[in-house]
């Protein structure tokens, strides 16, 4: 979670370099590049992180799995990426543009992220994540210093394509910092070594399969919007740019949960959801991930404008006639705290290998999300996607909640929820009051840090953070990873 907030606030840096640094169309363009690829980078993941994991934590021979999920986790990444390159530079209507060559360019960053994956399950089972925060936080710090280097000693809103292709060059300079950093922590914990016992890769790749579908599913609903406006639409590169922004800005609420979820996942399998500790333990993850998921909503919608201004510049903003960046992420907030709950459903069904109702309704949801762009995005661009992206979260969550909490029931006093409500309210309150402070781009970034806080604090007063506390240890002395 440090990581994150270190990787956030140098990620206000690099965005702004980008929206500075290049012109509005390549700055499409280099939104279009990785959201393009993300798709594929989630493919490639194949769902073998979430089982390693899993796996790595409860087994005898832990050096044995990890060195099978190399092995799968190499040849996987090497055919997805390749599958996606072949098929980028095959696309008529990408022909003559920019994109086939930055997709080119940027496939480095999740070959080697994904690659690093390998190394960050021994730091997640390990409890070493601060190499994790050493990993992540140089590789951004690469990429924002050789960033700031080419907005100096270059144009503002340079319309070169060879500037575009730089840019995209040095966020793949930080992917192979991340490697080589990941590398070094992980060698001084456990041996690394590819395993080719081929009936250990069966199993694996087999209770890998389940995951990647669901994955996949999630990709489609979630990411392939912005690709399906690069296809549909003549103008992508204007509605990628403002929406691409938004997206960037909203990836960490949608990440956050993900995070959350992986530093349970060893605890919660060791004592098992059925256990009255597990239960607790599911409580505790989906209060907190609802606390998350709901303040980072509240922010994004009240505070639309002026994080946008923050990011980008006024080209980006919205105006009396026409949808912007600070448009998109205020629509985006609806899903952000819908996903929060989705993401809870995910993590839970699959780790108790309950895949069968989640791959039907993540099923459900990627067709349901491709047929509605396929119609919203012609006509009314980016916000027709957010507005699919709404209706289709809050279909998930209805299919998927109620099921999950009663197959694994969960142990949540009702006077934390009430107390939870009220903690929105103080957030709502403080946010509205705030708003009209933050006029400029210093302000906004001078309000930031006592806007945590605060939030923080108003966490606290509630008495939301007690409950957290509360039975930290179980039985056996695990800690509570919640607290």
């Amino acid at each position: 979670m440090s990581s994150q907030v270190a990787m956030a606030a140098l990620s206000i840096l690099t965005v702004k370099l980008v929206a500075v640094g290049l012109s509005k169309e390549l700055a499409g363009n280099y939104h279009s590049a990785y959201s393009y690829l993300q798709i594929w980078g989630i493919l490639a993941d194949f769902g073998l992180y979430a089982v390693a994991v899993k796996e790595v934590s409860v087994a005898k021979n832990p050096e044995r799995v990890l060195g099978t999920f190399l092995l799968l986790r190499s040849g996987i990444v090497l055919l997805a990426l390749g599958a996606a390159l072949v098929i980028a530079w095959g696309i008529p209507l990408w022909r003559g543009t920019p994109l086939p060559l930055g997709i080119s360019i940027a496939a480095l960053v999740p070959f080697f992220t994904l690659l690093a994956g390998v190394f960050r399950v021994v730091f997640q089972v390990r409890h070493a994540m601060q190499w994790v925060f050493s990993a992540e936080v140089i590789s951004r710090i690469v990429t924002a210093i050789c960033m700031l280097l080419l907005v100096l000693y270059g144009e503002l809103r340079s319309t070169r394509t060879t500037d575009y292709y730089l840019f995209l060059g040095v966020g793949s300079l930080g992917a192979v910092a991340l490697f080589i950093t990941s590398y070094v922590g992980a060698r001084g914990i456990i041996r690394i070594v590819p395993h080719t016992d081929f009936t250990e890769v069966r199993r694996v790749l087999a209770l890998a399969i389940p995951y990647g579908i669901a994955f996949l599913f999630t990709a489609i609903y979630r990411q392939s919007d912005v690709t399906l406006i690069a296809l549909l639409r003549t103008d992508y590169e204007l509605q990628n740019a403002e929406y691409g922004f938004a997206l960037r800005a909203a990836e960490m609420a949608f990440l956050i949960p993900t995070y959350l979820l992986n530093a349970t996942l060893p605890v919660l399998g060791a004592l098992g959801t059925k256990s009255q500790q597990g239960k607790k333990l599911l409580g505790k993850t989906l209060f907190a991930l609802l606390a998350l998921g709901g303040s980072l909503a509240l922010g994004s919608a009240i505070l639309a404008r002026p994080l946008m201004q923050l990011l980008t510049t006024e080209d980006y903003l919205s105006s009396p006639l026409a949808a912007g960046s600070d448009t998109a992420l205020a629509l985006l907030a609806v899903p952000m705290f819908f996903n929060a709950i989705v993401q809870y459903c995910f993590y839970v069904l699959l780790m108790e290998h309950v895949w069968q109702p989640l791959v039907r309704s993540l099923g459900i949801g990627a067709a349901l999300a491709t047929l509605a762009n396929l119609y919203m995005v012609p006509r009314f661009g980016f916000v027709g996607a957010c507005i699919t992206s709404i209706a289709v979260h809050s279909i998930l969550v209805v299919l998927l909640f109620p099921g999950t909490a009663s197959r694994f029931p969960v142990i949540l006093p009702l006077w934390t929820v009430g107390k939870l409500c009220i903690f929105f309210l103080l957030i709502t309150a403080f946010l509205l009051v705030v708003r009209p402070w933050m006029s400029s781009t210093l302000s906004t970034l001078l309000l930031l840090f006592p806007l945590g806080a605060s939030a923080v604090l108003s966490f606290q007063k509630t008495g939301c953070s007690a409950y957290l506390r509360s039975n930290g240890r179980d039985r056996n002395g695990m800690e509570d990873v919640i607290e």
